[in-house]
């Protein structure tokens, strides 16, 4: 597995690729153990309902948001946060155009591209 070859990640440097209609999202950073994520929305864009074994920590950027864990579901905005614990199934609905910065222990080797 191959981590990012610098300490540093210029945000301009990172490229998006798409996770659904609305949605796409830019590693900025990553090794074996953990890895961040950017997540655009525009308003109305979803984060299927889904889970993984991966701890999941998530930082409202921008926007607001109606998140989803098990079965409850908050607004929330930015400045705001959630936890997911592995294999809890998780979702974003964007009530507003908004951006998510998804932390994950152990890193998302399902996002990297072979």
């Amino acid at each position: 597995m191959v981590a990012f070859e610098s300490l540093f990640s210029n945000d301009e440097n990172q490229p998006w690729e798409e996770a659904g209609p609305g949605v796409r999202r830019k590693i900025m950073a990553y090794d074996a153990n953990l890895m961040l994520v950017k997540v655009q929305f525009e308003a109305g864009g979803i984060g299927a309902v889904h889970h993984h074994y991966h701890t999941q920590m998530s930082y409202i950027e921008s926007g607001r948001f109606a998140i989803t864990i098990g079965d409850e579901t908050r607004e929330l905005k930015a400045g705001d946060v959630y936890h997911v614990p592995p294999n809890i199934p998780h979702g974003a609905l964007a009530l507003e155009a908004g951006m998510l910065v998804d932390v994950f222990t152990p890193m998302r080797e399902d996002f990297l591209k072979s």
